[in-house]
Protein backbone atom coordinates (compact mmCIF):
# COMPACT_ATOMS: atom_id res chain seq x y z
CA UNK A 1 0.00 0.00 0.00
CA UNK A 2 2.15 2.35 0.67
CA UNK A 3 4.54 1.56 -2.17
CA UNK A 4 1.66 2.67 -3.93
CA UNK A 5 1.23 5.91 -2.33
CA UNK A 6 4.94 6.57 -3.11
CA UNK A 7 4.34 5.99 -6.76
CA UNK A 8 1.18 7.96 -7.36
CA UNK A 9 2.79 10.89 -5.10
CA UNK A 10 5.63 10.67 -7.18
CA UNK A 11 3.62 10.00 -10.91
CA UNK A 12 1.77 13.55 -9.99
CA UNK A 13 4.84 14.75 -9.21
CA UNK A 14 6.01 14.36 -12.52
CA UNK A 15 3.09 15.40 -14.09
CA UNK A 16 2.98 19.20 -12.45
CA UNK A 17 6.68 19.62 -13.66
CA UNK A 18 5.95 18.56 -17.19
CA UNK A 19 3.07 20.83 -16.97
CA UNK A 20 5.00 23.95 -15.75
CA UNK A 21 7.29 23.46 -18.71
CA UNK A 22 4.59 21.87 -21.84
CA UNK A 23 3.52 24.47 -24.32
CA UNK A 24 1.58 22.02 -25.13
CA UNK A 25 -0.01 19.59 -22.19
CA UNK A 26 -2.27 17.76 -23.99
CA UNK A 27 -3.29 17.37 -27.37
CA UNK A 28 -7.36 17.09 -27.52
CA UNK A 29 -9.23 15.48 -30.73
CA UNK A 30 -12.68 15.97 -31.76
CA UNK A 31 -14.13 14.53 -35.47
CA UNK A 32 -14.50 11.13 -37.48
CA UNK A 33 -12.67 8.40 -38.62
CA UNK A 34 -9.74 10.37 -40.03
CA UNK A 35 -9.01 11.07 -36.12
CA UNK A 36 -11.21 8.16 -34.27
CA UNK A 37 -8.67 6.45 -32.46
CA UNK A 38 -11.11 3.79 -30.99
CA UNK A 39 -14.74 5.38 -29.69
CA UNK A 40 -17.06 3.70 -31.89
CA UNK A 41 -15.94 0.16 -30.94
CA UNK A 42 -17.67 0.85 -27.70
CA UNK A 43 -20.99 2.02 -29.63
CA UNK A 44 -23.41 0.33 -31.01
CA UNK A 45 -22.85 1.09 -35.06
CA UNK A 46 -21.58 -1.70 -37.83
CA UNK A 47 -18.70 1.21 -38.48
CA UNK A 48 -16.26 -0.69 -36.65
CA UNK A 49 -12.28 -1.36 -37.13
CA UNK A 50 -11.66 -2.98 -34.31
CA UNK A 51 -10.60 -6.41 -35.84
CA UNK A 52 -7.08 -7.52 -38.06
CA UNK A 53 -6.09 -6.18 -40.54
CA UNK A 54 -6.39 -2.62 -39.28
CA UNK A 55 -3.88 -2.21 -36.55
CA UNK A 56 -1.45 -4.75 -37.66
CA UNK A 57 1.07 -2.00 -38.00
CA UNK A 58 0.09 -0.14 -34.50
CA UNK A 59 1.75 -1.10 -31.34
CA UNK A 60 2.27 -4.97 -30.80
CA UNK A 61 -0.06 -4.88 -34.07
CA UNK A 62 -3.28 -4.20 -31.86
CA UNK A 63 -6.51 -3.55 -33.47
CA UNK A 64 -7.33 -0.16 -31.49
CA UNK A 65 -10.36 0.73 -33.80
CA UNK A 66 -8.29 2.91 -35.76
CA UNK A 67 -9.57 2.87 -39.56
CA UNK A 68 -5.50 2.53 -40.56
CA UNK A 69 -3.19 -0.65 -40.38
CA UNK A 70 -1.10 2.02 -37.67
CA UNK A 71 -1.32 5.58 -36.33
CA UNK A 72 -3.30 8.45 -37.52
CA UNK A 73 -2.36 12.23 -37.70
CA UNK A 74 -3.31 12.81 -34.29
CA UNK A 75 -0.94 10.13 -33.17
CA UNK A 76 1.67 11.57 -34.65
CA UNK A 77 0.92 15.34 -33.35
CA UNK A 78 0.91 14.08 -30.06
CA UNK A 79 4.52 12.82 -30.43
CA UNK A 80 5.46 15.66 -31.78
CA UNK A 81 4.94 17.60 -28.72
CA UNK A 82 6.78 15.61 -26.98
CA UNK A 83 3.36 13.80 -25.29
CA UNK A 84 2.47 10.01 -26.21
CA UNK A 85 2.58 8.63 -29.15
CA UNK A 86 -0.89 8.07 -29.56
CA UNK A 87 -3.74 9.54 -28.36
CA UNK A 88 -6.51 7.32 -26.44
CA UNK A 89 -10.01 7.10 -27.27
CA UNK A 90 -12.38 8.80 -24.28
CA UNK A 91 -14.91 4.99 -24.12
CA UNK A 92 -11.87 2.91 -24.26
CA UNK A 93 -12.19 1.35 -20.79
CA UNK A 94 -8.84 -0.09 -20.32
CA UNK A 95 -7.65 4.08 -19.66
CA UNK A 96 -8.24 6.30 -17.05
CA UNK A 97 -7.96 10.10 -16.27
CA UNK A 98 -4.41 9.85 -15.91
CA UNK A 99 -3.94 8.73 -19.52
CA UNK A 100 -6.31 11.61 -20.78
CA UNK A 101 -4.87 13.98 -18.80
CA UNK A 102 -1.82 14.00 -21.92
CA UNK A 103 -4.36 13.35 -24.40
CA UNK A 104 -7.78 12.46 -25.54
CA UNK A 105 -9.81 11.62 -28.65
CA UNK A 106 -13.41 12.11 -28.74
CA UNK A 107 -13.86 11.41 -31.99
CA UNK A 108 -16.41 9.15 -34.29
CA UNK A 109 -15.97 7.44 -37.16
CA UNK A 110 -19.32 8.17 -39.59
CA UNK A 111 -19.88 11.60 -37.89
CA UNK A 112 -19.98 15.18 -39.46
CA UNK A 113 -20.87 18.52 -39.15
CA UNK A 114 -24.43 17.58 -39.65
CA UNK A 115 -26.51 15.22 -37.29
CA UNK A 116 -28.18 13.97 -40.11
CA UNK A 117 -24.63 12.72 -41.04
CA UNK A 118 -24.36 10.73 -38.25
CA UNK A 119 -27.77 9.32 -37.85
CA UNK A 120 -26.78 7.66 -41.25
CA UNK A 121 -24.35 4.72 -39.64
CA UNK A 122 -25.84 5.33 -35.94
CA UNK A 123 -22.41 7.34 -34.41
CA UNK A 124 -21.91 9.78 -32.37
CA UNK A 125 -22.46 13.84 -33.11
CA UNK A 126 -20.46 16.53 -32.78
CA UNK A 127 -22.72 17.82 -29.83
CA UNK A 128 -22.23 14.67 -28.15
CA UNK A 129 -18.49 15.02 -28.53
CA UNK A 130 -18.76 18.27 -26.50
CA UNK A 131 -20.73 16.48 -24.06
CA UNK A 132 -18.75 13.81 -23.28
CA UNK A 133 -15.53 16.75 -23.34
CA UNK A 134 -17.59 18.48 -20.55
CA UNK A 135 -17.23 15.27 -18.57
CA UNK A 136 -14.17 14.79 -19.21
CA UNK A 137 -12.97 18.29 -17.64
CA UNK A 138 -15.04 17.31 -14.54
CA UNK A 139 -12.99 14.21 -14.22
CA UNK A 140 -9.04 15.98 -14.85
CA UNK A 141 -10.31 18.67 -12.27
CA UNK A 142 -10.99 15.99 -9.46
CA UNK A 143 -8.11 14.16 -10.87
CA UNK A 144 -5.40 17.45 -10.95
CA UNK A 145 -7.31 19.77 -8.90
CA UNK A 146 -8.83 22.92 -11.08
CA UNK A 147 -5.68 24.83 -11.39
CA UNK A 148 -3.88 22.30 -13.09
CA UNK A 149 -6.81 21.03 -14.79
CA UNK A 150 -7.52 24.99 -16.42
CA UNK A 151 -3.83 25.05 -17.07
CA UNK A 152 -4.56 21.59 -19.64
CA UNK A 153 -8.06 22.98 -20.76
CA UNK A 154 -6.65 26.69 -21.90
CA UNK A 155 -3.22 25.44 -23.01
CA UNK A 156 -4.24 22.37 -24.83
CA UNK A 157 -4.45 22.19 -28.79
CA UNK A 158 -7.53 21.24 -30.13
CA UNK A 159 -8.07 19.12 -33.25
CA UNK A 160 -10.92 18.96 -35.18
CA UNK A 161 -11.14 17.08 -37.75
CA UNK A 162 -14.82 16.19 -39.99
CA UNK A 163 -16.45 17.24 -43.17
CA UNK A 164 -15.52 14.35 -45.62
CA UNK A 165 -19.07 12.31 -44.06
CA UNK A 166 -21.42 15.16 -44.43
CA UNK A 167 -20.53 15.23 -48.43
CA UNK A 168 -20.54 11.74 -49.57
CA UNK A 169 -22.12 9.60 -46.74
CA UNK A 170 -24.94 12.03 -46.96
CA UNK A 171 -24.90 15.10 -49.23
CA UNK A 172 -24.08 12.89 -52.54
CA UNK A 173 -25.42 9.77 -50.70
CA UNK A 174 -28.98 10.28 -49.25
CA UNK A 175 -31.70 12.92 -51.03
CA UNK A 176 -32.80 14.56 -47.80
CA UNK A 177 -30.06 17.36 -47.73
CA UNK A 178 -29.80 17.57 -51.45
CA UNK A 179 -33.91 19.01 -51.65
CA UNK A 180 -32.78 21.38 -49.22
CA UNK A 181 -29.93 22.77 -50.14
CA UNK A 182 -28.03 23.24 -53.67
CA UNK A 183 -24.21 22.50 -52.88
CA UNK A 184 -23.13 26.09 -51.75
CA UNK A 185 -26.04 26.39 -49.28
CA UNK A 186 -25.01 23.37 -47.89
CA UNK A 187 -21.20 24.30 -47.65
CA UNK A 188 -22.90 27.54 -45.72
CA UNK A 189 -25.67 25.14 -43.22
CA UNK A 190 -22.25 23.37 -42.39
CA UNK A 191 -19.88 26.33 -42.17
CA UNK A 192 -22.37 27.75 -39.27
CA UNK A 193 -22.32 24.26 -37.31
CA UNK A 194 -18.55 24.81 -37.25
CA UNK A 195 -18.33 28.13 -36.33
CA UNK A 196 -21.07 27.22 -33.57
CA UNK A 197 -18.72 23.83 -32.82
CA UNK A 198 -15.68 25.81 -32.58
CA UNK A 199 -17.40 28.86 -30.27
CA UNK A 200 -18.58 26.14 -27.96
CA UNK A 201 -15.02 25.02 -27.50
CA UNK A 202 -13.64 27.90 -26.98
CA UNK A 203 -16.65 28.68 -24.23
CA UNK A 204 -15.46 25.57 -22.31
CA UNK A 205 -11.61 27.25 -22.44
CA UNK A 206 -10.45 26.39 -25.75
CA UNK A 207 -7.72 29.14 -27.10
CA UNK A 208 -5.67 26.82 -29.70
CA UNK A 209 -7.55 25.70 -32.32
CA UNK A 210 -6.99 22.85 -35.01
CA UNK A 211 -9.90 23.12 -37.53
CA UNK A 212 -8.62 20.89 -41.02
CA UNK A 213 -10.21 21.14 -44.10
CA UNK A 214 -11.28 18.35 -46.63
CA UNK A 215 -8.88 16.39 -48.63
CA UNK A 216 -9.30 15.44 -52.52
CA UNK A 217 -12.48 13.56 -51.64
CA UNK A 218 -13.36 12.89 -55.47
CA UNK A 219 -9.66 10.82 -55.12
CA UNK A 220 -10.49 8.48 -52.61
CA UNK A 221 -10.64 4.97 -54.41
CA UNK A 222 -14.31 5.06 -53.41
CA UNK A 223 -15.36 7.75 -55.20
CA UNK A 224 -12.85 6.08 -58.26
CA UNK A 225 -14.51 2.82 -58.26
CA UNK A 226 -18.12 4.97 -58.14
CA UNK A 227 -16.83 6.54 -61.28
CA UNK A 228 -15.56 3.60 -63.38
CA UNK A 229 -19.05 2.09 -62.84
CA UNK A 230 -20.96 4.96 -63.91
CA UNK A 231 -18.92 4.74 -67.17
CA UNK A 232 -16.53 7.42 -66.21
CA UNK A 233 -13.06 5.74 -66.01
CA UNK A 234 -11.01 5.06 -63.22
CA UNK A 235 -10.55 8.50 -62.57
CA UNK A 236 -11.34 11.17 -59.57
CA UNK A 237 -14.50 13.09 -59.88
CA UNK A 238 -13.59 16.40 -60.20
CA UNK A 239 -16.79 17.77 -59.35
CA UNK A 240 -16.36 16.41 -55.34
CA UNK A 241 -12.51 17.99 -55.56
CA UNK A 242 -13.56 21.59 -56.67
CA UNK A 243 -16.08 21.22 -53.58
CA UNK A 244 -13.08 20.46 -50.88
CA UNK A 245 -11.23 23.34 -52.41
CA UNK A 246 -14.42 25.68 -52.12
CA UNK A 247 -15.08 24.53 -49.00
CA UNK A 248 -11.81 24.51 -47.61
CA UNK A 249 -11.21 28.39 -48.38
CA UNK A 250 -14.47 28.98 -46.19
CA UNK A 251 -13.06 27.37 -43.76
CA UNK A 252 -9.92 29.57 -43.88
CA UNK A 253 -12.31 32.39 -44.40
CA UNK A 254 -13.84 31.12 -40.83
CA UNK A 255 -10.48 30.58 -38.99
CA UNK A 256 -9.62 34.53 -39.81
CA UNK A 257 -13.10 35.55 -38.52
CA UNK A 258 -12.52 33.89 -35.53
CA UNK A 259 -8.87 34.85 -35.03
CA UNK A 260 -10.35 38.78 -35.47
CA UNK A 261 -13.34 38.44 -32.78
CA UNK A 262 -12.46 36.26 -30.02
CA UNK A 263 -10.04 37.25 -27.38
CA UNK A 264 -6.99 34.92 -26.84
CA UNK A 265 -7.83 32.65 -29.41
CA UNK A 266 -5.07 31.66 -31.50
CA UNK A 267 -6.43 29.21 -34.59
CA UNK A 268 -5.05 27.75 -37.57
CA UNK A 269 -5.93 25.96 -40.64
CA UNK A 270 -4.78 22.25 -40.93
CA UNK A 271 -5.53 21.93 -45.14
CA UNK A 272 -4.23 18.21 -46.18
CA UNK A 273 -5.43 18.98 -49.67
CA UNK A 274 -2.63 19.78 -51.76
CA UNK A 275 0.23 16.97 -50.30
CA UNK A 276 -2.76 14.70 -50.24
CA UNK A 277 -3.15 15.22 -54.02
CA UNK A 278 0.55 15.42 -54.66
CA UNK A 279 0.95 11.58 -53.22
CA UNK A 280 -2.12 11.11 -55.61
CA UNK A 281 -0.91 12.00 -58.49
CA UNK A 282 2.42 10.97 -58.59
CA UNK A 283 3.00 8.39 -55.34
CA UNK A 284 6.19 6.91 -56.99
CA UNK A 285 7.75 10.80 -55.76
CA UNK A 286 6.66 9.50 -52.34
CA UNK A 287 7.84 5.72 -52.69
CA UNK A 288 4.16 3.78 -53.57
CA UNK A 289 3.19 1.93 -55.94
CA UNK A 290 -0.36 2.41 -55.93
CA UNK A 291 -3.03 5.36 -54.99
CA UNK A 292 -5.43 4.17 -57.44
CA UNK A 293 -6.47 1.38 -55.51
CA UNK A 294 -6.28 0.65 -51.49
CA UNK A 295 -4.41 -2.09 -49.79
CA UNK A 296 -7.08 -4.20 -47.74
CA UNK A 297 -9.04 -6.79 -49.89
CA UNK A 298 -9.68 -5.62 -53.79
CA UNK A 299 -8.78 -2.13 -52.68
CA UNK A 300 -11.77 -0.86 -54.77
CA UNK A 301 -14.36 -0.59 -52.25
CA UNK A 302 -14.05 -2.16 -49.31
CA UNK A 303 -13.71 -0.34 -45.61
CA UNK A 304 -15.15 -1.62 -41.81
CA UNK A 305 -16.46 -5.02 -41.86
CA UNK A 306 -15.63 -5.65 -45.60
CA UNK A 307 -11.81 -5.40 -45.07
CA UNK A 308 -10.87 -8.28 -42.81
CA UNK A 309 -7.60 -10.69 -42.29
CA UNK A 310 -9.13 -13.46 -44.08
CA UNK A 311 -9.54 -12.00 -47.85
CA UNK A 312 -6.41 -12.92 -49.73
CA UNK A 313 -6.61 -10.34 -51.90
CA UNK A 314 -5.12 -7.90 -49.10
CA UNK A 315 -1.44 -6.46 -49.78
CA UNK A 316 1.55 -7.52 -48.06
CA UNK A 317 3.16 -4.33 -47.90
CA UNK A 318 1.05 -1.09 -46.77
CA UNK A 319 3.68 0.95 -47.10
CA UNK A 320 3.23 0.32 -51.00
CA UNK A 321 -0.19 1.82 -50.96
CA UNK A 322 -1.22 5.59 -50.18
CA UNK A 323 -4.61 4.27 -48.88
CA UNK A 324 -4.97 1.76 -46.59
CA UNK A 325 -8.85 1.01 -47.54
CA UNK A 326 -11.15 2.53 -49.79
CA UNK A 327 -12.00 6.04 -47.72
CA UNK A 328 -8.62 5.71 -45.34
CA UNK A 329 -4.88 6.38 -46.00
CA UNK A 330 -2.20 4.04 -44.51
CA UNK A 331 0.15 4.58 -41.99
CA UNK A 332 2.76 6.18 -44.30
CA UNK A 333 0.61 8.19 -46.13
CA UNK A 334 -0.88 9.66 -42.15
CA UNK A 335 3.09 10.02 -41.62
CA UNK A 336 3.82 12.72 -44.43
CA UNK A 337 0.67 14.54 -44.41
CA UNK A 338 1.13 14.87 -39.99
CA UNK A 339 5.21 16.05 -41.04
CA UNK A 340 3.87 18.65 -43.42
CA UNK A 341 1.19 20.09 -40.86
CA UNK A 342 3.56 19.82 -37.53
CA UNK A 343 6.33 21.92 -40.27
CA UNK A 344 4.02 24.46 -41.70
CA UNK A 345 0.67 24.61 -39.56
CA UNK A 346 0.56 23.61 -35.74
CA UNK A 347 4.91 24.63 -35.74
CA UNK A 348 3.25 27.82 -34.49
CA UNK A 349 2.27 26.32 -31.17
CA UNK A 350 5.55 24.64 -30.39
Amino acid sequence: MEYCKEYIFWLILAMKIFLAHAKVPALIVFGDSSVDAGNNNHISTVLKSNFQPYGRDFYGGLPTGRFCNGRIPTDFMSEAFGLRPFVPAYLDPSYTIADFAQGVCFASAGTGYDNKTSDVLNVIPLWKEVEYFKDYQKKLKAYLGTAKANFIIHEALYVISVGTNDFLENYYTLPHRRSQYNIDQYQAFLLGIAEKFTLDLYQLGARKIVLTGLPPMGCLPLERTTNYFGGNGNECIKSYNVVALNFNGKLNGLVQKLNGELTGIRAVLSNPYNTLLQMIQKPSAFGFESAAVACCASGLFEMGYLCHRLNPLTCTDANKYVFWDSFHPTEKTNRIISDYVIKHVVNVFL
